[in-house]
């Protein structure tokens, strides 16, 4: 059954943020606090990008989380704040390697300040989460998050080799999200429910339901990276092309195209032709490239929802129901 078929209750994003309300304003004061540096340039730029708004989806999976294997408390509050000091880490560190000057809508850190201090404030970040995790004290806790840090990296490795290469398949693509993005939804939804006491099978459930909706978020951002508007999305549309990165829309516009095309839209990716976007744009409409894409990141979100069955029905099921609707109907 599809996410758009489910009759079950499923929330939407301003009712899940209602929900998640009072933790989350628990898991930003601790942020705040743990983010503190007697490093002046540290508070500075840390403090830039973890104002930048954005919606702490990651974070907010580990509450939900923790609420449908049972409930939540303090210690779901310092997971999450682990899981967002890592993300915010990665995002560091990948605007440096991307040379982007625009996230959310705001310059980069490495736009205002330079590459050097980004990428040395994501290490104190990511240093900063280990800090915080080694508090709790609890081996299973340290074991998923070294496990989880280590594939990210691996993840940033695997996109760079894949950086100018028009080779770049389907199946390469979906290995690089596994690591840089879904990766982390499914350790903090895994995390969320060890913290609260579930059992193997239901920390297994969740941490499924992560990895799948981890999918689904990626799969339709490079959907809006070549049909969303540029103001709502809050960055530059066509910066993955810019950057020679070849998205599920454009792989399957070059597995699909007449030769001509496909020869074209090869050389378009090796030399990052972010000028070429209404030739790329064309040759993905004339071969389906992006309702194929919406079609995978929605036979994902089907696969949460459907990693959920068997929890006994809560606001919590509810509101993780609605994020894997919420993945792919987005517009930014």
């Amino acid at each position: 059954m599809s996410i758009a078929e489910d009759l079950r209750p499923a929330l939407g994003l301003p009712a899940i943020q209602t929900l998640a309300a009072a933790d989350m304003a628990a898991v930003d004061a601790l942020i705040r606090r743990r983010l503190s540096s007697d490093v002046v340039l540290i508070n500075q730029i840390a403090d830039h990008i973890i104002s930048a708004g954005g919606k702490r989806l990651r974070p907010m999976l580990v509450m939900l989380a923790g609420h449908a294997a049972g409930g939540a408390g303090p210690e779901h509050h310092q997971l999450a704040a682990i899981i967002e000091f890592i993300h915010t880490s990665t995002l560091l560190h990948d605007d440096v390697v991307d040379e982007s000057d625009l996230r959310r809508g705001r310059s980069t850190a490495n736009a205002l300040w330079g590459n050097a201090p980004s990428v040395l404030v994501g290490d104190f970040l990511y240093s900063r989460s280990f800090q915080l995790m080694v508090e709790l004290d609890r081996m299973p806790v340290m074991r998923i998050l070294a496990d989880t840090t280590n594939h990210i990296a691996e993840g940033e490795v695997l996109q760079l080799l894949h950086v100018h290469n028009p080779d770049t398949d389907e199946a390469a693509y979906l290995r690089v999200i596994e690591r840089k993005t879904a990766v982390l939804f499914a350790a903090g939804t895994r995390l969320g429910a060890l913290a609260s006491g579930a059992g193997e099978a239901v920390q297994q459930q969740l941490y499924d339901y992560g990895m799948a909706l981890g999918y689904a978020f990626q799969i339709a951002d490079d959907v809006l990276d070549y049909s969303a508007n540029a103001e709502e999305l809050g960055k530059n549309l066509g910066d993955d092309l810019a950057e020679g990165k070849a998205t599920l829309p454009l792989i399957h516009a070059m597995a699909h195209a007449d030769d001509a095309t496909r020869q074209r839209l090869r050389g378009i990716v090796q030399d990052g032709d972010a000028g070429a976007m209404p030739e790329v744009l064309a040759a993905i409409h004339a071969t389906g490239g992006l309702e194929y894409s919406r079609q995978r990141a929605v036979a994902y979100a089907d696969a949460a929802g459907r990693a959920l069955d068997g929890l006994p029905e809560s606001e919590a099921v509810a509101a993780l129901r609605g994020l894997a609707r919420y993945a792919v109907q987005r517009s930014h």
